[in-house]
Formats: structure tokens, C-alpha cells, sequence
């Protein structure tokens, strides 16, 4: 094949084996709880513990949200650094996290159900009893969403799933040092070519479709043949 220069080259594909079928999550549980009676592995909760007395916050026009790990969300409106108005999304439950995280795993790896990917899975807390809302006359409540991402921990989204209902998505690098959280990286094979000399005279050169050449995998005896 030529390059843009006119120069002719000789190029070997690399050999690649089938796709393996992807591992699916229920798969990849099972090869943990296997994993897991050999080497003990941490659990999300575990990995997340870094984030104790932490507090992270996010403005977004009008509102501020302020969320301290294991403790509360709050939204804030600030004035001159000063809080005028402020409502309490949830305060952290350990029994619904609990609940919640036994009904998605037995071993305490949860993901989100509604997804085989791993960017979208996440490990969630529940966060309950905040300020009554007015609409429903019940307690704001919030789901925390923890997701493997770089570089740093910090609040990337809130969004109202309802009427009073939240989920807030932190992005924590650490939870990426879980299998369950790990992103598929692509597979790069590469592609060597070698120039052919100018005076180099094989018709198929000059011919403008390519030539796949296979069945070997030393190329010095592949053949233009």
C-alpha cells in the first residue's frame, strides 16, 4: 500500500485469535466469590473509607450542595459566604445501605442492575429523614452513587430522579482498585509495514486495492505470490 508520499510498502497483518465472549457480571461475581476464598479482596465500603470527614461541595446556579461521606447532603443557597436557605436531602442510613446492598449482592459489590458496564456501575448509600418536602409532605431522600473515576474524588452530578427523590453521583479513583469497577481496556494489535525499493517491479503493487497476505507468522517467508 502507498502512503501519502507515493512510497510503497509491504504490510503484515498480525494474526488475532477469536473474541472471547465478555465476561458478563454474573460471571465476573462468581469469579470474585472464587477470588475471594483465596485472596480477600476489599469491599467498595473499605475502599471508600478514605472518604471519612470529607465533605464535598458543588454550586450550581442558585444552589449549592455540600455532602459530607456518611454523614448528610445538604442544598444551600449562600450569600456573602453566609447560608440564607438550606434544605437536608438525606442523612446517612445504615440500615436501608445495608438493605439495599444485600438485595444487589452477597458479597457487597454492587453495580448498577440495569447495566453490563462497567463505567456505568456504581456502589450506592442510602440517605434518608431529610427536610420535609412540600409537595409530598415526605422526607427528601437521596441515593449516593459512588463510580470509579480519575483523578480526583469530588461531587459530578445531582440530578432529581422525583418529587423529593435524588441521586447524587460521586466520582472516587479509589473504587477503581475494584474488579467490579474496571473498564474494559481496548486490545491494540499492531500493523508492521516495510518500504519496497522504488525499482521494486510486482504488478500487484501498483494495483490500488489491497492484498491481505496470511499463513505464516514469520514474515520474512510471506509471498506477494
Amino acid at each position: 500500500m502507498p502512503n501519502k508520499d507515493g512510497n510503497n510498502f509491504l504490510c503484515f497483518l498480525p494474526k488475532v485469535g477469536k473474541a472471547k465472549k465478555p465476561v458478563t457480571h454474573q460471571n465476573t461475581s462468581s469469579m470474585i466469590v472464587e477470588t475471594e476464598k483465596r485472596v480477600k479482596l476489599k469491599t467498595p465500603d473499605e475502599l471508600l473509607e478514605v472518604l471519612k470527614n470529607q465533605c464535598f461541595i458543588r454550586q450550581e446556579g442558585w444552589w449549592s450542595y455540600e455532602f459530607c461521606y456518611q454523614k448528610q447532603l445538604r442544598q444551600l443557597h449562600l450569600e456573602e459566604d453566609k447560608v440564607v436557605q438550606e434544605f437536608v436531602l438525606g442523612v446517612y442510613d445504615e440500615e436501608a445501605t445495608a438493605a439495599f446492598n444485600q438485595n444487589l449482592s452477597d458479597i457487597s459489590t454492587l453495580k448498577d442492575p440495569r447495566s453490563k458496564d462497567a463505567s456505568q456501575r456504581y456502589h450506592a448509600h442510602q440517605y434518608t429523614n431529610g427536610t420535609a418536602c412540600d409537595l409530598t409532605n415526605h422526607p427528601r431522600e437521596t441515593e449516593v452513587r459512588f463510580v470509579c473515576s480519575e483523578p480526583r474524588a469530588m461531587i459530578s452530578s445531582i440530578t432529581e430522579l422525583s418529587t423529593c427523590k435524588y441521586a447524587l453521583t460521586i466520582q472516587c479513583p479509589m473504587l477503581c482498585k475494584h474488579p467490579l469497577f474496571q473498564e474494559e481496556r481496548p486490545v491494540w494489535h499492531t500493523i508492521n509495514c516495510n518500504i519496497l525499493p522504488k525499482d521494486y517491479k510486482d504488478t500487484k503493487v501498483d494495483d490500488p486495492h489491497f492484498t491481505m497476505i496470511i499463513d505464516s507468522d514469520d514474515p520474512s517467508t510471506y509471498s506477494t505470490k
